[in-house]
């Protein structure tokens, strides 16, 4: 509880870099000054009119936005990393992501001709229920293929999901090259990763899938450690792995699902943060499954502020700065598990 404690402490430090800093600074009192008038407490205004808009219009829905991405992503990965008991098994090399994406192309690049109807019916969320449908679709598929005998192989997980993703790069580059110069602006926000286009209206389209895969997956850090334990022992525990498996997947799709389909694809926060918890804390799913969560907020939180200051006026993609940081740290886990089969 001392480190879920301290991790939140980080988070609201993050929290509150990210409303503060900015082409429009505002100070930490006035800060605090907008929030309470904003609450209707009485207090000495200590903002201007330009930092109250800057605070309710683009920097509070953006912050927010990347604590639902950053955490739901983060504790996506954790639960596929154990169920799937291996540190490589995250959403985007397994497929969720990259599913997901495709269907919202598909949605930008085609809905005048055959989506209307969806979009009539679902209005703003046709988007993010697009991309839900390509994450567990995709997700099914690869988990289809790579169980034997009742038994999930992870070597067939790993390459069926390099497989899958290649497939979809291939679709998505088709629906690139048909796409008019709007739609491939469009396409390009997916492809890299933004936090770029938050608003309440986005805000408030993630948070009903977030809170249902945050939710969903919490339950099951019990199930997690006993599969930590092998498939069959679990049983003997009387965990029902058929249904739990079933679950933790879809709870992972409609959660990142729904983020891609606000950010785009966040690369390697889903592989980096449950694998830093684990290597520096412990193993334990009851804790990895919410110190994700709330690590992923932080770290996401951390990069968009860096995104949009480091060159800023322009913005980095988002997508672009979390490649760089997950790319090391993917192959240091690779060359780990080299190291212990070797030596095992």
């Amino acid at each position: 509880m001392r480190i879920i404690g301290l991790l939140l402490v980080l988070l609201a430090i993050a929290c509150v870099c990210s409303i503060c800093i900015g082409a429009v600074k505002i100070p930490v009192d006035s800060l605090f000054s907008i929030v309470l008038n904003n609450f209707g407490i009485e207090s000495e205004k200590l903002f201007t009119a330009q930092q109250q808009a800057v605070f309710s219009s683009l920097r509070l829905p953006r912050m927010l936005l990347g604590v639902l991405v950053g955490a739901t992503i983060s504790i996506a990965g954790a639960s596929i990393q154990g169920l799937f008991r291996n540190p490589l098994a995250e959403p985007s090399l397994i497929g969720i992501s990259s599913g997901a994406s495709l269907f919202a192309v598909l949605m930008i690049v085609l809905e005048a001709r055959f989506f209307q109807s969806i979009t009539a019916i679902f209005g703003y969320y046709a988007l993010a229920i697009a991309a839900f449908v390509g994450a567990v679709l995709t997700t099914f598929i690869v988990y289809r293929f790579s169980v034997k005998n009742g038994r999930t192989d992870v070597t067939s997980l790993l390459l069926i999901g390099i497989a899958i993703n290649a497939l979809v790069g291939a679709f998505t580059g088709l629906l690139t090259y048909i796409a008019s110069d709007e739609q491939l602006r469009n396409i390009t926000f997916w492809s890299l990763g933004s936090l770029g286009g938050a608003n309440w209206k986005t805000v408030s389209a993630l948070l009903p899938f977030s809170i249902i895969s945050i939710v969903g997956l919490l339950l099951f850090g019990k199930t997690l450690n006993a599969i930590s334990l092998g498939e069959s022992q679990a049983e003997h525990l009387g965990f029902s792995l058929h249904k739990s498996k079933k679950l933790i997947i879809l709870f992972a799709a409609i959660g990142v699902g729904a983020a891609v389909a606000v950010s785009g694809i966040i690369s390697f926060i889903g592989l980096v943060v449950p694998h830093i918890l684990r290597m520096s804390v412990t193993g334990n799913n009851r804790f990895v499954l919410p110190a994700s969560a709330i690590l992923g907020a932080c770290i996401l939180v951390a990069a968009d502020l860096i995104a949009r200051t480091i060159v800023a006026p322009t913005e980095l993609p988002i997508g672009i700065l979390t490649a760089i940081i997950g790319v090391p740290v993917f192959l240091y886990i690779i060359f780990k598990e080299r190291k212990r089969r070797i030596s095992g």
